[in-house]
C-alpha cells in the first residue's frame, strides 16, 4: 500500500504573523464576540504606543480582521475595537496551520 499523500503546505497569515498584530489579535479573541474594548485599554494591556497601536489596528481593519468604531461616552470620544467574525476565523486558521508546523 503506497502513501500518496503530500506534506501539508502550511501559511502562515502575514496580516495576523506580525509580532504587535499577533498580540492585538490575540488579546481581542479572549472577548466575547461582540464586546468591544477602549483604544485607550488595548494600548495599555498591549504597551504599546498610541501611534503604533493605531498603524498595525489599521493594517488589521484593512483585512476586514477588526472593526474600529469612533463614538462618545458622554461628552469624551472614544475609540472602541473589537474583532470580527472574520478575524476570529483568520486567528483560528492562524493558529492552526501555527501548531501544523510545530507538529507536523
Amino acid at each position: 500500500m503506497s502513501d500518496n499523500s503530500e506534506p501539508l503546505v502550511t501559511e502562515l497569515d502575514p496580516v495576523i504573523h506580525a509580532q504587535a498584530r499577533l498580540r492585538v489579535v490575540s488579546a481581542l479573541s479572549v472577548l466575547r464576540e461582540d464586546d468591544r474594548v477602549t483604544f485607550p485599554q488595548l494600548q495599555e494591556s498591549l504597551r504599546m504606543t498610541a501611534g503604533n497601536l493605531s498603524v498595525h489596528l489599521r493594517k488589521l481593519e484593512d483585512a476586514g480582521y477588526v472593526e474600529v468604531t469612533k463614538t462618545h461616552q458622554g461628552r469624551t470620544p472614544a475609540t472602541l475595537v473589537r474583532l470580527t467574525r472574520r478575524g476570529r476565523l483568520a486567528f483560528d486558521d492562524y493558529t492552526a496551520a501555527l501548531r501544523a508546523l510545530l507538529n507536523p
